[in-house]
């Protein structure tokens, strides 16, 4: 599976597009997860030359920051399983998101 198909990347604001905007009402195009634990990254904006996203990432901690989608890609768990793109996620407000803490 493509992480991240050409239409969620044209949908994607470029890094600093939503920083005038509340953390809750910034509007999360995609997230991405590993199946065998319980990272998730929510991103928010995404520059395509360096291939980056800004977002909210939820593992040992959550916190707004950067991450790659080159290193995404490249991560391998348990018997090769790899990050996966949540296919059933409609773009949402990060506030309204269940289960995500701000």
């Amino acid at each position: 599976m493509t992480l991240l198909s050409a239409a969620d990347a044209a949908r994607l604001p470029a890094i600093h597009a939503t920083e005038g905007i509340a953390p809750g009402d910034k509007v999360v195009q995609v997230k991405f997860f590993t199946p065998w634990t319980n990272w998730t990254w929510y991103g928010i904006e995404f520059d395509p030359t360096d291939r980056a996203f800004f977002g909210l990432v939820i593992g040992q901690e959550t916190e707004f920051g950067y991450f790659s989608l080159d290193e995404l890609e490249a991560i391998r768990g348990p018997f090769g399983l790899r990050i996966e793109r949540d296919i059933h996620f409609k773009p949402s407000r990060l506030g309204a998101i269940p289960g995500v803490a701000l």
